[in-house]
């Protein structure tokens, strides 16, 4: 026990610091990167001061000229301030350094010694502190925060219905593979799987949506809740889950009809593939009933595939997927809120949503290699490490 305890304690450690290099990879790539796509925020904001394209418009769009820029009214001294404003002024070796950990004394005049303990001093993600967003006027870890519920929302629940309801599916197919349940079961999630969630988003909203043309109104404007609504705080707690629920099933549906064939394909192949091993039929040859090896051997081995597919599906879910459903069913979440930030050029979001994005996608993993040692005893930490 104490060996398997630290064998456990020994992996986390050495998979939590071989993070480390993995972030800093990623954002160095986005770093080089964002340094040769054309538009910067200057130019991003240049446009919109001159009245042309709104800091939000298309990448590589017009940029004026420097000598247009003064005839318009923007002077170079502007351009100049707005640099010091981003810290585009610094030199590239210290704003790459500043993304990670950067020092930087706030008041000249405090001693080193004292200085390089002071909080305010230290920047950069490393030490998760993300910045201020160039065109939001808030804090990038702020603006994370704000349009988290959405996604948290968006994915947890399409994960927590796709999930269950496949890896159910998916052994009913394999017990009844061949049998007309099997047939009507796969004809009917290869054709959801055939259509894409936008579409269907779409079809939903010309169908069920708020306009006028729409034969039933069945989805609100907007938002996961009805909090513009007058009256919102003194509804009863019932009301506000049925008005929960009215607002998220249709992106929950559009978000997760595509997961059903691949997952519940899946577990159907490994459940099979475990049925057809020799230590199934010594089981049933012992006397043990189809329920009973079922449940206490198959599943357990047809398990580890699934856990391994874990956090790619959950990640989908709750990081990409949910751009275009969000932009259709107007939710503010973070894949809208990342992909408007690219196009504006806005650095510390794109870098900040970026960290967050990938954090969390490095944590899902080493939860599921925890999650294939416990399913597969078989299987140590110092295997896995190895």
């Amino acid at each position: 026990g104490k060996q398997e305890s630290g064998g456990l304690g020994s992996y986390l450690i050495r998979r939590l610091l071989l993070m480390i290099p993995t972030i800093v990879g990623i954002l160095t790539i986005t770093f080089v990167v964002i340094q040769f796509v054309p538009g910067g925020p200057l130019d991003q904001l240049r446009q919109q001061l001159e009245g042309g394209p709104g800091a939000g418009a298309e990448a590589g769009g017009a940029i004026q000229t420097r000598d247009g820029a003064r005839r318009r009214g923007i002077t170079q001294e502007d351009l100049d301030k707005l640099k010091q404003v981003y810290h585009l002024d610094r030199p590239l070796h210290e704003r790459y350094l500043r993304t990670f950990v950067w020092f930087s004394r706030t008041d000249p005049d405090v001693p080193m010694h004292r200085a390089l303990f002071e909080w305010d001093n230290w920047d950069g993600m490393l030490l998760f502190k993300f910045g201020d967003s160039f065109y939001r006027n808030a804090n990038v870890i702020e603006l994370i925060r704000e349009k988290l519920p959405v996604s948290v929302s968006l994915g947890f629940w399409s994960f927590l219905i796709t999930y269950p309801t496949c890896i159910l599916l998916g052994i009913r197919k394999a017990v009844k593979a061949g049998e007309r349940f099997d047939t009507v079961t796969s004809i009917v999630i290869l054709i959801g799987y055939s259509i894409p969630g936008f579409v269907l988003a779409v079809l939903l909203i010309v169908l069920f949506g708020p306009g006028d043309a729409a034969l039933f109104h069945f989805i609100p404007l907007s938002g996961l809740t009805s909090s513009s609504v007058p009256g919102y705080p003194d509804w009863s707690v019932w009301h506000k889950s049925i008005d929960y629920l009215h607002h998220i099933i249709a992106p929950i549906l559009c978000l997760s009809i595509g997961s059903f064939a691949v997952l519940s394909i899946l577990t159907k192949n490994a459940v099979l593939e475990e049925m057809r091993k020799q230590y199934v039929t010594t089981a049933r040859a012992k006397g043990l009933s189809r329920r009973t090896v079922l449940l206490r051997h198959i599943l357990r081995n047809s398990l580890i595939p699934l856990v391994t597919g874990f956090p790619g599906l959950f990640v989908s879910i709750f990081l990409t997927g949910s751009l275009l459903i969000e932009k259709i069913f107007n939710l503010d979440g973070l894949g809208l809120l990342s992909y408007e930030a690219v196009l504006q050029r806005d650095y510390p979001l794109v870098m900040g949503s970026l960290f967050i994005m990938t954090l969390i996608g490095l944590l899902l993993k080493l939860l599921t290699d925890v999650c294939y040692v416990i399913v597969d005893p078989r299987i140590t930490f110092d295997s896995a490490q190895q």
